[in-house]
């Protein structure tokens, strides 16, 4: 028996809810990775991998929640906890992988496509994964090209957002950008959503599915949005996430170092050793007194 399906049960609350977490993902996700790939300092592994977990967890935190408003009438639901994990765990590696791509390999246009392609099929399998950890009275399945359509929106939407981790300037313009993946990530959701048939088998019981989704997801939700709420802190309190590049890292306008006349001091950025200039010249300037701060500050 086809089976009624309702994808908005609290109405709005759901959507939009899974909606801010998508971009509290997304938006800590694309910070990161441009801390990592403007600023080469000891910590650029550590901030791409922040990045990719973040907007994994953003990506299927936003899943879950939706889903919470997910029912089908007289087909309760439940969901089988370690396929549940597993697709956090896909989401967080497969996006790891395409931002680790874009971080070591450069932003050229060929790194950007594959990254994206990556980062998109990932949440795709997490979404898919996630989906068949669901159980109820019923089988499942899909029309096949809403389903590809799906995953089109998601290869673009983490194409296009990494495109805008190496290309867009300034927390506001970052934060437009989080939000524009946000809209996709949430359109990649509700079509692939669409693509639902349900067929219940037996009359079941008339059983609010949508409390028992709740009490299931809720307790699993808890861990991954505190992790979200922890990695802002983290971000909020690193001013070159927030403020951006400041002056002195930025090119001058009067063109390259001319010889004969002394370069422009740099300071060290963020987590680079605090003895960048300590390398000595050879000949005379090498030693102190006179010539040696000219030396030192043409190796820069």
């Amino acid at each position: 028996m086809q089976g009624t399906v309702d994808g908005f049960s609290y109405g709005l609350v759901t959507p939009v809810a899974a909606f801010l977490m998508a971009c509290l993902g997304s938006a800590l996700g694309l910070r990161c990775t441009t801390r990592s790939l403007r600023h080469r300092d000891t910590f650029k592994a550590g901030w791409l991998a922040l990045g990719a977990t973040s907007i994994g967890t953003g990506i299927w935190t936003m899943h879950f929640i939706a889903m919470i408003g997910f029912s089908v009438d007289r087909a309760p639901i439940s969901y089988d906890r370690p396929i549940t994990f597993a697709s956090l765990g896909v989401a967080i590696l497969m996006v790891g992988i395409g931002i680790f791509i874009v971080g070591y390999r450069g932003a050229t246009p060929l790194t950007l496509v594959t990254g994206g392609t990556i980062t998109g099929l990932g949440v795709a399998t997490m979404h898919y994964l996630g989906m068949a950890g669901m159980r109820l009275q019923g089988t499942i399945d899909y029309d096949t090209l809403t389903v590809a359509l799906s995953v089109v929106i998601a290869v673009v939407a983490a194409t296009t957002a990494l495109w805008a981790a190496v290309s867009v300037h300034g927390f506001l313009a970052s934060l437009g950008a989080s939000l524009v993946m946000a809209f996709a990530v949430s359109g990649m959701h509700y079509t692939a959503m669409a693509a639902v048939n349900v067929h219940v088998h037996g009359t079941g019981a008339a059983t609010s599915a949508g409390e028992s989704a709740t009490s299931l997801l809720l307790p699993m939700l808890i861990g991954p949005a505190v992790f979200l709420l922890l990695a802002a802190v983290v971000v909020m309190f690193d001013p070159l996430l927030v403020m951006g590049d400041p002056d002195w890292q930025r090119p001058t306008a009067q063109g390259p170092h001319r010889p004969g006349l002394p370069a422009q001091r740099r300071a060290p950025a963020y987590g680079e050793p605090a003895n960048w200039s300590a390398r000595r010249p050879s000949g005379r300037g090498g030693r102190k007194g006179v010539g040696r701060g000219a030396h030192r500050s043409q190796e820069w």
